[in-house]
C-alpha cells in the first residue's frame, strides 16, 4: 500500500514537471516595469552606490519626522524595521514618495535577524503543490523562486548559492527526491542557480566526510545535491535600511509608536505619536498613510486603531543552534527532509560555522523569545541520525529562537500547514497592514503594501516600482575577488595590552569577512582599522575588527551594544560566549563615538549581558541531562 502511494506521487511530480515549464514562462508580475531604464532608476542607483554618500545622521531622520504636520504630512510613515517595513521604505522612497519609517528597537531586532539563513524558493511547498493539486501553493514556489535569484543578484555581498544535499537511504528515495529536485530546477526556469544532481555514496562522503554511511538500520544509497540561497540576514536588512536613507526615507530605530491620531472627523489614522527611545522624547508624525510592518507584533499596531480587532497572526517558535564549524564542511549544507515532527531539519556552512533547525511550534509572542531545551535537544536528535561523529550539547555556542508571524489559515490544524503567503489589508481607514510572507520575497511584498498605501492614500508617486532591478548599499562594483585590495592595501594597526601601537597583516579572513559584510564600502571599514588604530579582532578566532564598532556607530545607526554584537556584526549568533568576553570593548569604543557616560557604559553592559541570556550555549543551558 505504501509503495503504490509513493509511486502515485512520483507521478504526480512527473505529471507537474511535464507542464511546468510553459507555466514559468509566464511573467509574475505585469505591474512592475522589470526592465525599466528610466532616469528615475538610474538616479537613485546612483545615490546609492556613491563611493562618497553617507547616511544622514540620526538629528536629522528624526527632524524630518517631527517636520511633518497636518498641512504638510508625510506620504507613507511606516511601523517596523525588519525586512519587509525597511523594504517598504526603499520601494515608497525610490518612487518619490515622501516617507518616514520607525522601529521599537532596532533593524531587524526581531524575525528577521532570527531565520534560517536561507533564500528560498520551497522545495516543500512544491511538494504540497504536486500531492494537494494546489495551484496557488505552487504559483507561491515560481513566485519565491524569482524572488530568491533577484536578492541575491541585489545584494551578491551578503547573498550566495548554496548546494544542500539530500541523503538517501533507499533507492525510491534517491529516484523520489531526485524527480521533485528537478521538477524544482525546472520551475525555476532562467531563475536557476545551479542544476541539481545525484552523487553516489562514495562521492557524497567525499563531499560530505561528516556524513554517516548508515543510519536507521540502512545504508547510504547516495544523495540528491540541490541549490538554494544562504544570507546573513540582519546585515541585509541594515543594507536595506541605509538604501531606503540614501534614497531619502527618514528612517529612525529605537523610536516607538505609543498611539495613532485619528482624524477628528471621519476616524481616519492621519499618523502616529513616537517615543524616542533613547532619549525619552515624544512627538507626532503625520503621514497620509501608516504601514503596520511591525511582524509578529502587527497585531498590537492594529489594536491601536481598534482595540477589538481580530488577530491576524499566529506565532511559531523557530529555533535554530550554532555548532562548530567541523559539523558541516565549507560550501555545502545538509537537509534532513523527514523528522518526527514533519519538518524539514537542516545544517548548514554559515560564516565559519554551522547553523541547524529548526523547529516549528506554537509559541506566545514576546520581546526576547528564548529557545527551549527539548527544542535544542530535538534538532540535536534529528541530525545525530546522518551524521558519523558525536552530536554533543556541549558543542552548542549558540542556540535562539524567532517568531514567525505567519498569517491565520482559519481551517488550519497546525502552523506547519499555514500557507507562508503575505497578507495585505486595510481594516482600518489609513492603515495598512503586511503580514505573513517570509525573507526571500520580502521585496515583492514591500511593493504590493506600497501599492496598497497608494490606492490608499491616493498617493502621487513619480514612477513605478524600481526595486526589481536596485542593488542595495555595498552591492555596486563589488566582485567575490574584492578582498584582495584589502589584503593588499592595507594594515590593521592595534594596541598591545601594554598600549603600545603594532601593525598587524589584513590576513585573508578579515579581508574576505570586511569584503562579505560591506561590500564595496569595506575600505571605509579598512582604512578606520589602519589609521585610527582600531585594527585589533573582538573576539579570538572570529574576523570581527575593533574599526567595525566605530563604522557602524557612525555609517549604520548602530545606537547601542545589542545593535552591534547582534545585528551589525553576528557575533551573539555565532558564539554567545566570545559575545559576552567582547562586551567591555565594544561598549569603550561605542561610549567614545556616541559620548556615553559611565551610567550608560554600565547600563549597557547589563542590558548586553541579559540580551545574551536568551541564547542558550553549553555554557548557558537550562539544564543538562546527559544524552549528548
Amino acid at each position: 500500500m505504501a509503495t503504490s502511494i509513493r509511486l502515485r506521487r512520483l507521478g504526480a511530480i512527473a505529471a507537474v514537471a511535464g507542464g511546468a515549464y510553459t507555466i514559468v514562462r509566464q511573467p509574475s508580475f505585469s505591474s512592475n516595469d522589470r526592465g525599466d531604464k528610466s532616469n528615475a532608476l538610474d538616479t537613485f542607483r546612483r545615490k546609492i552606490a556613491d563611493p562618497f554618500s553617507v547616511v544622514p545622521p540620526r538629528n536629522t531622520q528624526e527632524a524630518a519626522l517631527i517636520g511633518s504636520s497636518l498641512v504638510n504630512p508625510l506620504d507613507i510613515l511606516v511601523v517596523g524595521g525588519g525586512a519587509t517595513g525597511c523594504g517598504v521604505a526603499l520601494d515608497a522612497a525610490t518612487r518619490g514618495l515622501r516617507v518616514g519609517l520607525v522601529e521599537r528597537e532596532d533593524f531587524a531586532s526581531g524575525t528577521s535577524s532570527r531565520s534560517t539563513k536561507l533564500i528560498h524558493g520551497g522545495v516543500r511547498y512544491l511538494e504540497k503543490a504536486v500531492f494537494n493539486l494546489d495551484y496557488g501553493q505552487l504559483k507561491l514556489v515560481f513566485h519565491a523562486l524569482e524572488e530568491r535569484k533577484q536578492v541575491i543578484d541585489n545584494a551578491p555581498h551578503l547573498c550566495h548559492a548554496l548546494p544542500c544535499m539530500t541523503p538517501c537511504f533507499d533507492w525510491f528515495d534517491a529516484i523520489y527526491y531526485w524527480a521533485g529536485l528537478k521538477m524544482y530546477d525546472l520551475v525555476a526556469g532562467r531563475h536557476l542557480l545551479h542544476l541539481s544532481r545525484y552523487y553516489s555514496a562514495q562521492e557524497s562522503v567525499e563531499l560530505f566526510p561528516t556524513l554517516a554511511r548508515n543510519g536507521k538500520d540502512k545504508t547510504l544509497k547516495g544523495t540528491v545535491v540541490y541549490y538554494d540561497g544562504q544570507m546573513n540576514d540582519s546585515r541585509l536588512n541594515v543594507a536595506l535600511a541605509c538604501s531606503a536613507a540614501l534614497a531619502g526615507a527618514a528612517v529612525l530605530n529605537h523610536a516607538e509608536v505609543v498611539s495613532l491620531i485619528k482624524d477628528e472627523g471621519d476616524g481616519r489614522i492621519i499618523g502616529a505619536r513616537i517615543r524616542n527611545n533613547l532619549s525619552g522624547k515624544e512627538f507626532d508624525a503625520y503621514a497620509k498613510v501608516v504601514v503596520n510592518a511591525a511582524g509578529p507584533f502587527c497585531d498590537s499596531v492594529r489594536m491601536l486603531a481598534d482595540k477589538d480587532a481580530k488577530p491576524m497572526i499566529c506565532p511559531s517558535s523557530g529555533v535554530h543552534i550554532v555548532l562548530p564549524d567541523y559539523y558541516s564542511p565549507e560550501g555545502m549544507g545538509l537537509i534532513v527532509p523527514k523528522t518526527k515532527d514533519g519538518r524539514v531539519v537542516f545544517m548548514l556552512p554559515w560564516l565559519g560555522r554551522t547553523v541547524a533547525g529548526t523547529t516549528d511550534s506554537n509559541t506566545s509572542i514576546t520581546m526576547l523569545p528564548e529557545p527551549h531545551e527539548n527544542e535544542i535537544e530535538f534538532i540535536l536528535d534529528a541530525i545525530s541520525d546522518y551524521l558519523n561523529i558525536k552530536v554533543r550539547r556541549t558543542d552548542v555556542l549558540s542556540a535562539w529562537s524567532g517568531i514567525r508571524p505567519l498569517a491565520i489559515d482559519p481551517k488550519a490544524n497546525s502552523t506547519a500547514s499555514i500557507s507562508r503567503d503575505h497578507v495585505v489589508t486595510e481594516d482600518h481607514p489609513g492603515l495598512v497592514t503586511i503580514t505573513g510572507g517570509k525573507w526571500t520575497t520580502y521585496r515583492s511584498m514591500a511593493e504590493d503594501a506600497v501599492d496598497a498605501a497608494i490606492k490608499s492614500g491616493k498617493l502621487n508617486p513619480a514612477n513605478k516600482c524600481l526595486t526589481y532591478n536596485l542593488q542595495l548599499v555595498g552591492a555596486d562594483g563589488w566582485d567575490p575577488a574584492s578582498f584582495t585590495v584589502l589584503a593588499q592595501q592595507y594594515v590593521r594597526m592595534k594596541r598591545s595590552h601594554a598600549g603600545k601601537v603594532v601593525p598587524g597583516a589584513m590576513d585573508t579572513a578579515a579581508a574576505k569577512h570586511l569584503s562579505h559584510a560591506y561590500g564595496a564600502l569595506a575600505e571605509r571599514v579598512a582604512a578606520i582599522a589602519q589609521n585610527e588604530n582600531l585594527g585589533k579582532r573582538l573576539a579570538h578566532g572570529y574576523p570581527f575588527l575593533e574599526a567595525e564598532v566605530a563604522y557602524c556607530a557612525r555609517e549604520e545607526y548602530c545606537e547601542s551594544t545589542v545593535d552591534f554584537v547582534a545585528r551589525r556584526c553576528r557575533l551573539a549568533f555565532l558564539d554567545t560566549d566570545a559575545a559576552q568576553r567582547a562586551l567591555p570593548r565594544i561598549i569603550e569604543i561605542l561610549a567614545a563615538e556616541h559620548k556615553w557616560d559611565k551610567s550608560r557604559q554600565k547600563q549597557e553592559l547589563h542590558k548586553g549581558k541579559e540580551f545574551l541570556e536568551t541564547f542558550k550555549s553549553s555554557k548557558n543551558a537550562q539544564f543538562h541531562d546527559g544524552k549528548h
